[in-house]
């Protein structure tokens, strides 16, 4: 498995190297690669198995006319806030970059893209500065352009975030239009680790797919997201994006060990409940989200090991229009 250690130079043996090199000529005082081709000397360098190039990521292209096999149409959404809680604080910017695909998952052509920025009520956290790059001098005046906005949600079957539990509550504070769309999520709706990665955050995806990018701004790491998921790795028989899309189609049911034993929490927790305090509008109890297809075996296990009788516990049954909200 790549390491971070993958991303540096090793120093090359060259009695050892067998890949025949660029060429350099001298130019007066400067020598540069005959062919001035920095791709030849980067093919150079990887071929020799001492070194791992990253590329910058070089947005695609927005066409004008879609290829018409891509019927499906998508959004990649990112934003930038004020904080984390999307009751109190606020969007200072969002990202969208508007997309086709096929009923198989098979990703086509972007088709839209906007960026905007949008001044709050106060002014934005230091910290929130130092994460995002994003001042109060830049957000001044600034006004997310809503018509532009609705243009790009409003026809999109799927809305992808790089952590939709964050981002949509925000977005249906903030628009309406974001509220009756098919929600997926880039980190929890796609084994990672499967397809060899060894994290989930989008700056480790994107290095370990060969390239760097300007991240923290929203339609940058709208591009990136777009670039990780329509990459297909050795040893995968299809994109990210097509395991995201086919998650998103499946039910889900959310279930809550509601009055369950105190002393059952440790077991609970080990086998992946989370503790809900009920101040989101969900019951004050330990919950898990599950497939459909294991909720008789998570039921049984509820009355067995944690109940001890033949309990009801609360259930609710979730598709890609429930998950990720607030409540």
């Amino acid at each position: 498995m790549t390491s971070q250690l993958d991303f540096f130079p090793v120093p090359v043996q060259l009695a050892a190297e067998r890949v025949a090199r660029p060429q350099l000529v001298a130019t007066g005082d400067q020598t540069t690669i005959s062919s001035d081709d920095d791709e030849a000397m980067a093919r150079h360098l990887e071929a020799t198995g001492n070194y791992r190039i990253l590329r910058k990521l070089l947005p695609r292209p927005i066409v004008e006319y879609p290829r018409p096999e891509f019927q499906c149409r998508g959004v990649i959404l990112d934003t930038e806030t004020t904080g984390l809680n999307f009751r109190t604080d606020e969007i200072i910017e969002i990202g969208v970059i508007a997309f086709t695909f096929n009923d198989v998952g098979e990703l086509g052509d972007v088709t839209g893209i906007y960026g905007g920025l949008q001044q709050p009520t106060i002014p934005i956290p230091s910290n929130i500065t130092r994460l995002t790059g994003i001042t109060d001098q830049m957000v001044a005046s600034q006004v997310i352009d809503n018509d532009i906005l609705k243009a790009l949600i409003e026809p999109a079957d799927l809305v992808i975030a790089h952590n939709a539990g964050f981002d949509r509550p925000f977005c249906e504070a903030y628009s309406p239009v974001f509220v009756h769309k098919a929600w997926a999520c880039s980190v929890s709706e796609i084994d990672w680790s499967a397809r060899g990665f060894e994290g989930s955050k989008l700056g480790y995806l994107i290095g370990q797919s060969g390239y760097f990018h300007d991240g923290h701004r929203a339609v940058d790491d709208c591009f990136a997201l777009l670039e990780v998921l329509a990459q297909i790795r050795p040893g995968t028989a299809a994109a990210p994006f097509t395991e995201l899309h086919q998650a998103s189609q499946r039910s889900r049911v959310r279930i809550y060990a509601e009055n369950s034993p105190f002393d059952m929490k440790d077991h609970l927790k080990a086998r992946g409940y989370r503790w809900s305090d009920g101040s989101d509008g969900r019951p004050k109890s330990w919950w898990v989200e599950l497939p459909e297809e294991k909720f008789d075996e998570e039921l049984h296990f509820l009355r067995t090991e944690i109940y001890g009788w033949d309990a009801d516990p609360p259930f609710k049954h979730l598709t890609a229009l429930d998950r990720f909200r607030a409540t």
